[in-house]
């Protein structure tokens, strides 16, 4: 097999294969003879069909098989002689004027870049710590109270207010026409918690019961009904209950309803204390890792492969298409997605993972087996049978490999920690948690 490699642009290399159309054919008639040994056809008896009615039948399918294998072999050879880390798949098309007795190809591929780090001692990064505060688990502890909430109805004068529920009639038009989903009875909603549009809630805020009341609506412009968004309706309502909301004492008797074992208040907000630090210390890992790997890549130069970034750009639209379906969308699997929407982070998710990937290579960052059973048993303490979790991770490769992701991340993490300029920031629970 003779073989030359030239190099077309950054990364792009190509191989030209020449194979000897012999051996070619002596493979293709080795299929025919095994196939003709258990091959069905009408009229013939198993294992006596003449060869060249095996032939004419499927000749072309076994040749186009074998010359797919052959040139695939003579590919990874070439490739393995040549010392090329292969980037995708290659496209191999078939050159006319071949020299007497072969058949050649040539094969577009790309290979994977040179990966150069720059000096992560220069890099600064901002590493956040956050504590779980009282103040924080007093508001857990109201979002559980509130979950639990019962209603009474309120009395006949009492005004609607602010965490009342209140049960209404009402009926919207645009230019003195009704339209869908406009009117409703007996329809409830919670005053002040952002269910309805703020124009609503405000009119209802303060009615009492057997009021009716016209106001104007003006619907936003991004609002999810298209046929009203960004016009204004013309609203009608009557309140016809008001009930107020009252919330479960902090007791005993809650934490029990809770679940808390002990069931004691002090037990209760202990549990909400060691679930918040939990949720704190998978953010902060979070976001600082994040802060780690944008130094990461701003300290990285490389070429990206093309084909690599589109295959990921492919497998994005894929899962925004699963998204859709997921939604209910109808024909969600033909939906028109633009791989444009996604190609900036394609490449980011692409630079990303070969920077990392160079930095465990030079720096055996590898997940060691004892690091991966400790992040297993960290996921699995937080379940009721952690036994039971263990033994699900550890049953699937694919769940195993994810896990043996987050540990390598977790590696490349400490590594550039302990070589940049990083400066600690104290910020809040609720900037921490979104809720600043």
């Amino acid at each position: 097999m003779a073989v030359t490699v030239e190099t077309l642009e950054k990364l792009e290399r190509k191989i030209t294969l020449s194979l000897p159309l012999a051996a070619i054919q002596t493979e293709v008639d080795n299929r025919l003879k095994k196939l003709a040994r258990t091959v069905k056809m009408d009229g013939f008896r198993p294992g006596k069909v003449p060869m060249n009615v095996v032939a004419q039948r499927y000749g072309y399918s076994v040749h186009y098989e074998v010359l797919n294998d052959k040139v695939g072999e003579a590919f990874s050879q070439a490739a393995n002689e040549a010392q090329l880390r292969v980037a995708g798949q290659p496209k191999i098309t078939e050159k006319e004027g071949s020299p007497e007795g072969q058949v050649t190809f040539d094969a577009v591929f790309e290979v994977y870049p040179e990966v150069k780090i720059g000096d992560l001692a220069s890099a600064e990064i901002e590493k956040v710590t956050a504590e779980v505060s009282d103040a924080a688990i007093q508001k857990t502890l109201d979002i559980l109270r509130k979950q639990r909430r019962t209603f009474a109805q309120r009395a006949a004068d009492a005004a609607a207010q602010d965490g009342d529920r209140v049960t209404v009639d009402f009926e919207g038009k645009i230019d003195g026409e009704p339209f869908a989903g406009g009117k409703s009875d007996d329809f409830q909603f919670l005053v002040g918690e952002g269910q309805m549009l703020k124009e609503f809630e405000d009119a209802v805020r303060g009615m009492k019961s057997g009021e009716s009341k016209t106001f104007p609506l003006a619907f936003p412009a991004d609002y999810h009904g298209k046929d009203v968004a960004g016009k204004t309706a013309d609203f009608l309502v009557t309140v016809k209950k008001i009930e107020a909301a009252h919330l479960p004492e902090v007791n005993d008797a809650l934490a029990k309803s809770l679940g808390v074992a002990e069931g004691t208040v002090a037990a209760l907000n202990a549990d909400i204390k060691k679930n918040l630090e939990r949720e704190v210390k998978s953010r902060l890992v979070a976001r600082n890792k994040q802060a780690v790997m944008d130094a990461l890549v701003a300290k990285a130069e490389l070429d990206l492969p093309k084909s690599i970034v589109q295959a990921e750009i492919d497998r994005m639209v894929e899962g925004a298409r699963a998204d859709l379906k997921q939604r209910g969308i109808k024909d969600a699997d033909k939906a028109p997605i633009p791989g444009e929407l996604f190609t900036a982070q394609a490449e980011r998710r692409v630079r990303l993972g070969l920077v990392v990937a160079e930095l465990v290579r030079g720096n055996n960052l590898q997940a060691t087996p004892e690091q991966i059973k400790a992040h297993v048993d960290e996921l699995a303490a937080s379940y009721e049978r952690p036994e039971d979790v263990k033994r699900w991770y550890f049953s699937d490769n694919r769940r195993m490999a994810e896990v043996e992701a987050v540990v390598i991340e977790s590696n490349v993490t400490d590594f550039v920690l302990g070589k940049a300029k990083v400066s600690e920031k104290t910020i809040s629970f609720d900037e921490l948690m979104g809720q600043a």
